[in-house]
């Protein structure tokens, strides 16, 4: 059905192209030199400038062209009208480089449009003069209705191409549409209008420096339009670039990190399908996937091997022509594509393709955006392999340091236990008080070696926090504590929950059960409250108690002996995630333990009234 509907929509627009180049073609047989080239030479400039800097309109552009059009044809006839409208409008989309069959039609349908308003007017003649007996009314009658059924037929032929098409089109978007072309005719009107009344007062005599005077304020509304058009779109580019990149940097530590982002790289760049290849460990991998693309994007070897060798953005224009190596992935109506790799170091880490479903759509700007967005996502990747590779260290080192406590605690014990064992076997039946003492000493040895063991075996079970949220894991830590010792916790969070890197999310918990365990234990609170607040600059886990307190000065000085997850190991696992850790305590005035682990960007807003308690 689909693609019935696009054969529809291209018989339709090739049959007014066709239509409208046969009125070109025959108008071209009618052609008499021109009286007065030099206005005709100006009027000409007029509509190419029109024309080249056009009013912007939804899913494209309008010219206030009209009144230069209706000089020409009061001046020249519509012969002379039909070649020179044409002639400007064919230009100005060469110059713009649009497809070829858009070129084709957009002269085509204009001069077609003409066409009909004037044979209309033409069958009108007669009941138009009995609407008024001065002149100067008559034409602005006259004009008035020109430009009505113009319109009227220039906005029916592009409804109707934009209705069989099969991309939607909206009620909403015909009203935006049909509003912002009414807007332009009444700039024509009020042209139109002026254009009796400033002739009427002329007498008739109108030279080349009347015609210029006359139109410039209409060129410079085409140019001023244009420009302040420009800005706004170059603004709102910039805003969603600044949005994205923040919330790249933001969702950094995050798993799915690109999730959220669907539908904000399309809408920059203004395409209908993009994809994201990532280099990982060798191996390229798809990480994002967004519009006309298709589920099996399976590619060879030798198009990773372009990929890697790419070191700036490459554009393919015409899909029949050449749409590079991975065109496969993306639908077949899908014409054009940017391949633009990601680059850090010299070294092609990723590459990002954006394709649109029109020919030669892609401008230099375009191409600039699409490369910025590429080098901030190069960087961010980059830093997440950085953040991936120190996680990796950190856990080796701590299961290194596991296997250190185990060689030089477990192992020496069990060897001496076993040791003072045999040496046992042999005094038994001589010295039984000695055997008696040395099977003693290697129980407790064992003892303390199966204690050894089992904190071990207790660190390399799955975290919590691994089968789990953060928040899922501290409710459940909070309700296990609550019905082993009845403690009075409150638990609340505030703003939008996000997935965090695992080891931010095992600081985070490894604090709070410090702090929940020493509030129970040690405290003797009757009251303890525990915030978890996701915030616009950073994430920030606090536990408050009302117990008696401490001195923290003297608990620095004991940590030092202590070998359980104390107050030096909460500072040093804060610092290996940029997190600050503090502690506010005196005796008798109860505990506050805050950690604040830093975003890598700002959202727009808060969510801290988003409140849910739990008690």
């Amino acid at each position: 059905m689909k693609r019935k509907r696009e054969g529809y929509a291209k018989l339709f627009m090739s049959s007014v192209t066709l239509i409208g180049w046969l009125l070109i073609i025959f108008s071209i047989r009618k052609w008499e030199t021109p009286h007065e080239p030099v206005v005709l030479a100006l009027l000409l400039m007029f509509l190419l400038i029109s024309e080249y800097y056009p009013m912007p309109v939804w899913r494209g552009h309008t010219a206030i062209t009209f009144p230069v059009v209706y000089v020409l044809y009061l001046l020249y006839g519509f012969s002379c009208t039909a070649l020179v409208y044409a002639f400007a409008v064919l230009i100005v989309n060469l110059l713009h480089r649009r497809p070829l069959r858009t070129v084709l039609f957009n002269p085509a349908q204009l001069v077609l449009s003409f066409y009909l308003a004037a044979a209309i007017l033409s069958g009108a003649e007669y009941q138009l003069e009995q609407l008024a007996v001065d002149p100067i009314f008559q034409g602005i009658i006259r004009y008035f209705f020109l430009l009505a059924v113009y319109v009227i037929i220039n906005n029916l032929i592009v409804d109707l191409v934009l209705l069989i098409r099969p991309q939607p089109y909206s009620l909403q978007s015909w009203r935006q549409k049909s509003l912002t072309e009414l807007n332009s005719a009444a700039i024509s009107l009020v042209y139109g209008i002026t254009l009796y009344i400033v002739g009427s007062e002329n007498r008739g005599e109108i030279d080349v420096f009347a015609y210029f005077f006359f139109f410039s304020p209409l060129v410079g509304i085409s140019l001023l339009s244009a420009t302040i058009a420009r800005l706004k779109r170059e603004q709102n580019r910039l805003k969603l670039l600044f949005s994205i990149t923040s919330q790249l940097n933001q969702m950094l530590p995050s798993q799915d990190w690109l999730s959220a982002l669907k539908g904000s790289f399309n809408e920059l760049i203004g395409a209908e399908a993009s994809i994201l290849w990532i280099k990982k460990e060798g191996d390229w991998e798809v990480s994002f996937k967004d519009g006309r693309t298709l589920a099996d994007c399976g590619l060879l070897a030798e198009a990773f091997a372009e990929f890697a060798g790419m070191r700036c953005p490459m554009i393919y224009n015409d899909r029949k022509k050449d749409a590079g190596v991975a065109s496969a992935c993306f639908e077949k109506d899908v014409k054009a594509f940017v391949y633009s790799p990601l680059v850090i170091e010299n070294e092609t880490i990723g590459m990002f393709i954006v394709a649109r479903s029109r020919t030669k759509s892609f401008e230099d700007h375009d191409v600039q955006s699409i490369a910025t967005l590429s080098n901030q996502l190069a960087v961010v990747i980059k830093t997440r392999m950085l953040f991936t590779e120190k996680e990796k260290r950190i856990v080796l080192e701590e299961r290194n340091r596991i296997a250190r406590d185990i060689h030089d605690g477990v192992a020496q014990t069990l060897a001496g236990a076993v040791m003072k064992l045999e040496t046992a076997g042999k005094k038994f039946s001589k010295n039984p008080e000695e055997t008696r003492k040395l099977v003693d000493e290697s129980v407790l040895g064992l003892r303390d070696s199966l204690k050894e063991v089992r904190e071990s075996i207790y660190a390399l079970r799955p975290y919590p926090t691994q089968k789990a949220t953060l928040a899922e894991a501290i409710l459940r830590k909070i309700e296990a504590a609550q019905k082993e010792y009845g403690q009075a916790i409150q638990f609340e969070i505030r703003g939008q929950e996000q997935q965090l890197s695992p080891m931010v999310e095992k600081v985070l918990f490894d604090t709070f059960r410090e702090s929940l365990h020493n509030a129970i234990k040690h405290s003797q609170a009757t009251k303890i409250e525990i915030l978890l607040s996701y915030q616009s600059e950073h994430i920030l886990l606090k536990i408050k108690d009302d117990g008696k307190g401490f001195s923290l000065f003297q608990a620095m000085l004991e940590a030092r002996s202590q070998p359980h997850f104390g107050i030096l190991q909460m500072n040093d696992a804060a610092e290996k995630i940029n997190a600050s850790l503090q502690i506010d305590s005196k005796e008798g005035s109860g505990t506050e333990v805050s950690i604040a682990v830093p975003k890598m960007g700002v959202e727009g807003e808060s969510n801290d009234d988003q409140a849910h308690a739990s008690g």
